[in-house]
C-alpha cells in the first residue's frame, strides 16, 4: 500500500504538519507501517506519542484495529481527538492524555503492534512495559532511532546525551533474546522488533 492511497484530507493534514515542523512520522515510515499492517492484520495497536493523531489515522484507515494512543501534550491531544472525530474513527480509539512513563505501567491490555514515537530519551524507560504489553508474534516499531545519522556517527555536542540514550536502547533491543530486531534506514531510522514469545 502506498501513502497516496490514503484519504486526500489526511494527506493534506500530514503536509500541513510538516510545514510547521509538528511531529509526524516520515512518509517512508508510514508506508512501511501500512504494509506491515496489511500483512499482520493487528487487532489492537498501541501508539506512544500520538501527536495530532495523523499516524494513528493512517493505521486505522488501512485496518479494522482498535488504537490506544498516548499523548502528553494537551494541545496535540485535543487536536488528535478532533481529527479522530473528523474521520469518524473516535469509536475505534482510546486516547490517553498524559506521561507514557506513568500510563504504561498501569496498562493491562495486550497489543499486536506497538508504535513507539514519543520522547527518544525515554525509549529505554518504556521498553519493559512495551515488552510486557506486546503479544507473542507482535511487532514493536521504534521510530527515529538513528536520528539524522548521529546514532551511528558523530553527534553534535548538545545532542550527545540523547544519542547515547538511543544507542543504549538499540543495544537493549538487539541483545534481547525474546526479540528479533532489524534497523531500517527509512525516515530517521526505524527499529522493527518481532517478539518471539
Amino acid at each position: 500500500m502506498k501513502l497516496s492511497d490514503l484519504d486526500g484530507r489526511l494527506l493534506a493534514l500530514r503536509e500541513a504538519a510538516k510545514q510547521v515542523r509538528d511531529p509526524t512520522a516520515a512518509d517512508g515510515t508510514v508506508e512501511f507501517i501500512l504494509n506491515l499492517i496489511a500483512e499482520k492484520r493487528p487487532a489492537r495497536i498501541l501508539e506512544i506519542g500520538a501527536a495530532e493523531g495523523l499516524t494513528g489515522l493512517c493505521m486505522l484507515t488501512c485496518s479494522d484495529a482498535h488504537l490506544t494512543a498516548i499523548e502528553s501534550d494537551a494541545g496535540r491531544a485535543a487536536r488528535a481527538r478532533e481529527n479522530f472525530r473528523t474521520f469518524g474513527m473516535e469509536t475505534r480509539v482510546t486516547l490517553l492524555e498524559g506521561d507514557a512513563g506513568e500510563i504504561l505501567p498501569l496498562t493491562e491490555d495486550s497489543f499486536d503492534l506497538i508504535f513507539l514515537d514519543g520522547p527518544k530519551v525515554q525509549y529505554r524507560r518504556y521498553f519493559p512495559d512495551c515488552k510486557r504489553l506486546l503479544k507473542a508474534g507482535g511487532v514493536l516499531l521504534s521510530d527515529d532511532v538513528l536520528l539524522f545519522g548521529w546514532v551511528r556517527g558523530e553527534a553534535p555536542p548538545k545532542r550527545r546525551m540523547l544519542v547515547e540514550h538511543l544507542r543504549e536502547y538499540l543495544r537493549m533491543l538487539e541483545t534481547d533474546d525474546d526479540f528479533t530486531t532489524e534497523i531500517l534506514e527509512i525516515g530517521e531510522g526505524l527499529a522493527v522488533s518481532e517478539k518471539r514469545k
